[in-house]
């Protein structure tokens, strides 16, 4: 044991010793520092990145009818298909809207020949007048010679009594003409030259032709965008479809998902939001599909949160209130190229924003 103390005072193994405690203090002190490096580093990154994984794929969907009541009589899509815009669904019968078409073509004829007949009327009752002023006017003439003649007793009193009876007579017809004129006129909306087509009473007819084409057109009933139809096997021939207007419920014929118009709703919590706006990049990844992420951009930010817009608002006046971080929902434009594998409405992803921020040390003090 004396032995052994007297080893470790011997200078040469004291220095020896205190060289290996520097070491192994500079080591220690080293780590902490790498360690605080390393940390603060995580720290200062931590703060670019957020991600959602309360986030769902959305598409444009439509539920198809049309405004015309009838019975279907063909179905020309079955379920899952997909289709092009333009593409015939369904068609309703259409022989009752062909016949009112019919009846308003006929009827807008009609109008026409009318229209024609009264500017001939009119022209007709022009001339009636010029030529019952030249009658007054002859009639003024004999009435003004036998006044001047009934003095000198040359005609009989009978004479000149029958001249004044005539021009008044002939006075209240040119009065007549004129109002019937006035009267036809205004049939032709205030204008003598009016095209047939400008006439208001044509005009009326045509848009009641108008409207039995439009409810024709509507008995083909095409899709109105890209996407894949379904609910089909709810509408069969033979179904009587009331149309939209009619119908107290918003229910359609059958329903169509856009495979285009494909976007992501995230519920993003109000506390992650600080730094995230339109524009921003984002990264998604889809459940159904591991291992492969598609880009996105920020589309916009709600201006309230999901529990502003909900059916039954929370009521936070009771004093049992709990507080609770709330979620607003962003939405998020996907760059879906051609060859993608199909995202479907209602499929789970996890969104990764880049919100491009850097943090500070001067946050921490």
């Amino acid at each position: 044991m004396l032995k052994r103390t007297v080893e470790l005072d011997h200078p040469l193994v004291a220095r020896g010793l205190g060289r290996r405690r520097t070491i192994r203090i500079v080591l220690m002190l080293t780590g902490i520092v790498a360690a605080l490096v390393v940390a603060a580093t995580l720290w200062l990154r931590s703060g670019r990145w957020v991600s959602a994984d309360d986030a769902y794929v959305r598409a444009a969907k439509l539920m198809v009818t049309t405004d015309v009541s009838g019975i279907v009589t063909t179905v020309d899509v079955h379920e899952g298909e997909a289709v092009k815009k333009g593409q015939v669904l369904f068609r309703v019968d259409p022989r009752q809207f062909q016949a009112a078409l019919d009846s308003a073509k006929a009827q807008l004829a009609q109008v026409a020949l009318s229209v024609e007949a009264m500017k001939q009327d009119y022209q007709r009752m022009l001339k009636d007048i010029e030529a019952q002023q030249s009658q007054v006017q002859l009639d003024q003439a004999n009435y003004d010679r036998y006044a001047a003649l009934i003095r000198t007793d040359v005609v009989s009193k009978a004479n000149y009594d029958q001249s004044r009876f005539t021009l008044a007579a002939d006075r209240n017809k040119l009065e007549s003409l004129k109002q019937q004129a006035q009267v036809q006129l205004a049939r032709l909306g205030g204008n003598p030259d009016v095209p047939v087509e400008e006439h208001p009473l044509y005009r009326q007819v045509k848009a009641q032709e108008d409207e039995a084409q439009r409810q024709l057109d509507h008995t083909t009933v095409r899709a109105p965008f890209d996407g894949i139809v379904t609910q089909v096997d709810s509408l069969q021939p033979g179904t009587y479809l009331v149309s939209q207007t009619a119908a107290l419920t918003n229910t359609g014929a059958v329903a169509l998902v856009s495979t285009d118009r494909v976007w992501v709703d995230a519920n993003l919590k109000e506390t992650d939001l600080t730094h995230v706006k339109p524009g921003d990049h984002a990264e998604i990844s889809v459940d159904s599909y591991p291992g492969r992420t598609w880009s996105g951009t920020i589309d916009t930010i709600s201006p309230g949160t999901g529990s502003e817009f909900s059916i039954l608002p929370a009521q936070n006046a009771s004093g049992n209130w709990v507080k609770v971080v709330q979620r607003v929902p962003v939405r998020v434009h996907i760059d879906y190229k051609p060859g993608d594998p199909v995202l479907r409405a209602g499929m789970s992803v996890v969104v990764a924003i880049d919100t491009g921020h850097r943090r500070s040390l001067a946050e921490l003090f």
